[in-house]
């Protein structure tokens, strides 16, 4: 695929401290005068955000491992077919919460679906797109617990998980950062918000700002 845009994905575990410093990016980037979408995963589009619903929500009715999958990859390629790609080919930084390496970790390694199935569709369901640059923000299982404890916030059905389902993901996580080395940033996920803040702007600079110029802001 041609594209002249920028597409960086934010991925961790629950209570990894994402979406924070997602927020973080695109108040420097509002500062500095560029443009650039923000994203979720699953979500984007009319069509991801009812799929969210379904996904995040709980019911009586168990969910299988594959319908989970195949639902994540609907969202995945309606959201990557209708906004992501014509954005990165107008040349748009597109900051992404979550891309197809959530479900490699999570319906891969946590639920156990066949690796190369996981690779196959997600390839499909992306049209053969990979993020420019991903941040792992890393934390361990006791931090999590810690930081769902302080928020007091009820878990949705993705949350609500043994604690071994999570050390299987984070397993998944660094496993797919050692294998990615080139797209992959690992921040460890305890440092303070400032700090990470500070670590994933310098890096921005380095690997995506400094390479081209992006559209600005008039």
């Amino acid at each position: 695929m041609n594209k002249s845009g920028y597409l960086i994905t934010f991925e961790g575990i629950d209570g990894c401290g994402k979406s924070v410093q997602v927020q973080r990016l695109t108040e420097k980037l509002d500062e500095k005068g560029f443009e650039y979408i923000l994203l979720r995963e699953p979500g984007g589009t009319l069509i991801s955000e009812k799929i969210r619903e379904v996904l995040l929500t709980k019911a009586e009715e168990p969910m299988t491992p594959l319908a989970e999958f195949l639902l994540f990859s609907a969202a995945r390629a309606q959201l990557t077919n209708y906004t992501i790609l014509p954005a990165l080919k107008e040349g748009k930084i597109i900051i992404l919460d979550r891309f197809f390496d959530s479900s490699t970790a999570y319906q891969g390694y946590g639920r156990g679906i066949d690796p190369d199935f996981i690779q196959r569709v997600n390839r499909m369901a992306t049209s053969g797109t990979d993020p420019d640059l991903t941040f792992f923000l890393d934390i361990d299982l006791e931090e999590m617990k810690k930081r769902r404890k302080k928020s007091g916030k009820a878990l949705d059905r993705m949350e609500d998980q043994a604690l071994e389902f999570f050390n299987r993901v984070r397993e998944g996580y660094q496993e797919l950062a050692r294998a990615n080395s080139e797209r992959f940033y690992i921040i460890d996920g305890k440092k303070s918000i400032d700090e990470i803040s500070r670590e994933i702007w310098q890096e921005i600079e380095q690997r995506i700002l400094s390479a081209a110029s992006p559209t600005k802001k008039n």
